[in-house]
């Protein structure tokens, strides 16, 4: 079978940045739903016509991947909105009461550096502005179930991070 949109693909992968050094490795197949939520758009289109044992090798400038890092995404809240075992790295979805009310409340914010009266928060993706080497093979493709089709997830998202529908 050939990917299509509404298939479900199984998919390992090697991700890097354009200096080799690898992001990411998953060397076992994990199942993506094709038109749904789980794959970038720019992965879908190349996925599409291909077929199980290929492989795809890809360039993704951020305007393809995970967009552009945005300056007005980060924000600088009190300390004392937060609990007290907060740690760099940390995922907020939205943010605490007592935060700026201009933040978008539908983002993921990590929170990227600690000092004693704030905390730095960053509502890009980790990976928001950087070109992306990414290495693809397709395992299996398969027709995805009523179920998946609904959800718009086969239940990975490794190349999404949102917050829940």
């Amino acid at each position: 079978m050939k990917v299509t949109p509404s298939c479900v693909v199984s998919l390992s992968w090697t991700l890097k940045d354009t200096t080799g050094e690898v992001l990411d490795q998953c060397d076992e197949p994990v199942e993506c739903l094709v038109g749904g939520r789980d794959l970038l758009a720019s992965i879908e289109q190349a996925l599409q016509g291909r077929q199980a044992g290929d492989r795809l090798e890809l360039h993704l400038e951020p305007e393809q991947a995970f967009g552009d890092f945005d300056d007005q995404l980060i924000f600088l809240e009190p300390r004392s909105a937060f609990p007290p075992s907060l740690e760099v790295g940390m995922i907020f979805e939205g943010l605490p009461s007592g935060c700026s009310s201009n933040a978008p409340r539908d983002r993921l914010y990590f929170v990227s550096d600690i000092y004693p009266e704030h905390v730095v928060l960053d509502g890009n993706h980790p990976l928001a502005g950087m070109a992306l080497r990414l290495s693809l093979r397709i395992h299996d493709v398969r027709e995805a179930t009523a179920e998946e089709v609904g959800r718009g997830s086969a239940g990975a998202g490794f190349f999404q991070l949102r917050t829940a529908p």
